[in-house]
């Protein structure tokens, strides 16, 4: 047995993430005799996923102690590692900051991390976040901020700018433009690498490669696509025709950062696609605690890494992590050094070592410094609860087409995120 420690994890209720987080954390025996608290505010849904917890612990082995409370406080004594992947009213807010900024004219795809939706996300969320990280410097000031929540970027850069607390994104779209790109070539997953950086959900893919005999396979890539299913994310390979590297993460998460991304899809989240696909869960949850069998896909990681994270951590394991969200400080050398980026890193016992992979080529670095200092102003106005910085905030962003649009739905949105929305330092 190796070394152990204690992790607690925020937003353990919700069934989505707290099953990829226990697929991954149950899947190995790397973190055995580590304890593992999971905090949620809703007692009913955090009692599901404690009992969910217990029986994937017990079937795959992995001799983990799993403790629970609704009392955030309670876990984060002695902890090591807090997981964040909390969210406020999700679905509802997410909604509104889709359907508001269309009424008033903005063409966007998704509204969660870039546009006005991107925005009013990071409003909401950020005093939340940093109540998180005043209890952590109180109770656990050496643990790591292990962060899963949207805005992925503006929470790891808010963090890292105004605390002193560690704090590390991780999130599994590199993982999304190598599967798209095995689809097209016909390259099995376990056989292809991909080396990528840039913002989250704004990577670009410099290099893809056969893992095990290092062969370049863009050539591969581009010859393939010609004449692959012309349906299948035609805004990524727009994107790659023009500037000759493969991005990530999909269409409409990459719309997200630019002025023509509504070019990717105007659709939105499915949001009653979601609800089913949440109940189907919450039945299928509740078969296996009935008595019935793991799902095969249940007791297999499914590449979210805070297992890989924690044991390089603890047990000085030196990790590569394919995929990393970390202030960039010279990391991207052509992107600003306060700016949070995602590129490849490696953890072990001395924390985590971003990895550089050198500058984005030119005009993609231009393409991508637009967002960059859309994110950086978002930050700057929830941090100081401005409203004033909001709207300079949105007149940055490529996705605002119109001042007078920008004013309105600014007063419109503010207003309903009122009771979310202080200063946080």
């Amino acid at each position: 047995m190796g070394n152990v420690t204690k992790i607690a994890f925020l937003g353990a209720g919700s069934m989505s993430f707290g099953l990829s987080t226990f697929r991954d954390m149950f899947s190995s025996n790397t973190l055995a005799g580590s304890t593992l608290v999971l905090v949620d505010h809703n007692p009913e849904a955090l009692a599901r996923m404690v009992a969910l917890a217990e029986r994937m612990n017990r079937d795959g082995k992995a001799g983990m102690i799993i403790k629970s409370t609704t009392d955030r406080r309670e876990a984060f004594r002695e902890a090591s590692f807090v997981i964040n992947s909390i969210a406020i009213d999700r679905m509802r807010l997410w909604k509104q900051d889709f359907e508001i900024p269309k009424k008033h004219g903005i063409r966007h795809t998704l509204g969660e991390n870039g546009g006005p939706g991107g925005l009013f996300f990071t409003m909401r969320t950020l005093p939340l976040i940093f109540d998180i990280i005043r209890d952590m410097q109180e109770l656990c000031p050496n643990a790591l901020f292990l962060n899963f929540s949207n805005p992925e970027s503006r929470i790891v850069l808010a963090v890292a700018k105004y605390t002193p607390i560690k704090v590390l994104g991780l999130c599994h779209g590199i993982f999304m433009a190598r599967g798209a790109i095995c689809n097209i070539t016909g390259i099995s997953w376990h056989d292809a690498e991909c080396w990528g950086i840039g913002l989250n959900h704004f990577q670009w893919m410099l290099q893809v490669r056969h893992r095990w005999t290092g062969e370049d396979l863009y050539p591969l890539l581009r010859e393939k696509e010609k004449t692959f299913d012309p349906t299948f994310q035609p805004f990524s390979r727009k994107m790659f025709k023009i500037y000759g590297l493969w991005p990530s993460c999909s269409d409409d998460h990459m719309g997200e950062y630019l002025s023509f991304g509504w070019e990717g899809g105007e659709h939105g989240h499915d949001y009653e696609a979601d609800a089913r696909e949440r109940e189907k869960l919450k039945t299928d949850i509740e078969a296996v605690l009935a008595g019935g069998p793991l799902p095969t896909e249940w007791t297999q990681s499914v590449g979210e890494r805070t297992n890989v994270v924690v044991d390089g951590m603890i047990n000085n394991r030196h990790h590569y992590l394919e995929s990393a969200v970390v202030m960039n400080n010279g990391v991207i050398p052509n992107l600003p050094p306060d700016l949070a980026v995602e590129v490849p890193a490696t953890v072990d016992a001395a924390g985590i070592h971003p990895v550089s992979l050198g500058p984005l080529p030119d005009a993609i670095q231009k393409l991508a410094l637009m967002p960059a200092g859309a994110q950086q102003l978002a930050v700057e106005a929830a941090v100081h609860a401005s409203k004033e910085l909001a709207l300079q905030a949105l007149l940055a962003d490529p996705v605002t087409n119109s001042s007078d649009a920008a004013v309105k739905l600014l007063d419109e949105l503010w207003e309903l995120n009122k009771p979310y929305i202080r200063k946080c330092v």
